[in-house]
C-alpha cells in the first residue's frame, strides 16, 4: 500500500455535491468562465474583484498591486503577482519546495504504478501521463505530492527544483471539480481531467509536474509557450523540448492557472525524501520546504 497519509472517506454530502457534475457541459461552462473573467468593463471587473476578495478573504498586503483598479480584468487579479519577499524560497539546491500555495491533498510513496487520490481511490501514473509506459515507468515506486489550490490561493506555479524541460504532454479529458469532496468521490479524478504534464531533468533525476484542469479553470499557461488550454484538443499531444535548452531555476515561475486547480509532482524511486510530519490537509505556501534530495 502507499505510505501516503489518508483522509476520511466519502460522505453522503460529498456524493450529493459530486453527482450533478457528471452530466454538466464542463468545457462549455469553463469557456464561459474564460470570457467572464476577461471582461474589462470597469464597474463590472472592479465589483467582481471586490466581491471575490471579500468572500475568500484575500490578503491584499501580499499582492504587488493592492487595488481592484490596478487590474485590467478579473483574471489579471486572480493570477496577480506578489510583492518581493512575500514567498521566500527555503533551503538550498538540494531542497524540494512547494510549487504553489494550497493544501496537501495527498503525499507519500507511489505503490508500483498506483498513486493515492483519497481513501478508497487510486489512479495510475501511466494513465496520468497519457498511457506511455516508457514515460511513466521511471516513477515506479517513487514519490508524489498532490497540491490543491483553492480559489483564495496565489495561482502561479513555481519550480520545486531547478530543471531542464524535456517534454510536455497534453492529455484531453473532462473538467470535474478538484475540490476535496470530488477527490473522495470521483474515481481516477486526476487521470480523467484535462491536464498538462511537464517532464524535467533535475538533480533528483526525472521530475514530472502535472497541472490538472477543472471546471471553471478556464486556462493553463506555461512561461515557455503561453496559453496551453483552451481550446481542448481531441487527442494526446507531445512536444519535445530537448533541443530548446529551457532551464528554470528552483523557485522560478513555470506556469499558472487562470482559475483554481491542482498540481501533482512525481519523482523516481530513491530520489527524494519528504519532510517528516507532512500530511493530507496541511496548508502550504509556495517556497516552503517539502523534502530533500537523497
Amino acid at each position: 500500500m502507499s505510505t501516503a497519509r489518508r483522509q476520511q472517506g466519502a460522505t453522503w454530502p460529498d456524493q450529493l455535491k459530486s453527482w450533478p457534475l457528471y452530466p454538466l457541459p464542463q468545457h462549455a461552462i469553463s469557456r464561459l468562465t474564460y470570457q467572464l473573467t476577461r471582461i474589462q468593463t470597469t464597474w463590472f471587473k472592479n465589483a467582481f474583484i471586490r466581491w471575490f476578495a471579500q468572500h475568500y478573504q484575500v490578503d491584499w498586503s501580499e499582492a504587488l498591486h493592492q487595488r481592484p483598479e490596478d487590474y485590467r480584468d478579473f483574471n489579471a487579479f486572480f493570477t496577480r503577482p506578489l510583492r518581493d519577499g512575500a514567498r521566500p524560497v527555503e533551503g538550498d539546491g538540494n531542497t524540494v519546495i512547494s510549487p504553489a500555495d494550497g493544501h496537501i491533498s495527498q503525499i507519500g510513496s507511489i505503490d508500483q504504478d498506483a498513486v493515492l487520490q483519497a481513501k478508497g481511490h487510486t489512479f495510475s501514473v501511466s494513465d496520468l501521463l497519457g498511457g506511455d509506459h516508457q514515460r511513466s515507468d521511471v516513477f515506479r515506486d517513487g514519490s508524489f505530492v498532490t497540491v490543491y489550490l483553492s480559489p483564495r490561493d496565489y495561482h502561479r506555479v513555481h519550480m520545486p527544483l531547478s530543471g531542464k524541460l524535456r517534454e510536455t504532454v497534453y492529455i484531453p479529458g473532462r473538467l470535474f471539480s478538484v475540490a476535496p469532496h470530488t477527490t473522495r468521490t470521483v474515481p481516477r479524478l486526476f487521470a480523467r481531467n484535462e491536464r498538462l504534464a511537464s517532464i524535467f531533468d533535475t538533480e533528483a533525476g526525472t521530475m514530472a509536474m502535472v497541472l490538472v484542469g477543472a471546471i471553471n479553470v478556464a486556462a493553463i499557461e506555461t512561461v515557455w509557450s503561453g496559453l496551453e488550454t483552451p481550446p481542448p484538443r481531441p487527442g494526446i499531444e507531445v512536444e519535445d523540448y530537448q533541443q530548446a535548452a529551457i532551464k528554470l531555476e528552483r523557485g522560478a515561475e513555470m506556469g499558472r492557472f487562470n482559475m483554481g486547480s491542482t498540481v501533482i509532482l512525481l519523482f523516481g524511486k530513491d530520489s527524494i525524501r519528504w519532510q517528516e510530519g507532512l500530511q493530507a490537509g496541511q496548508a502550504l505556501k509556495m517556497g516552503q520546504q517539502l523534502g530533500s534530495l537523497l
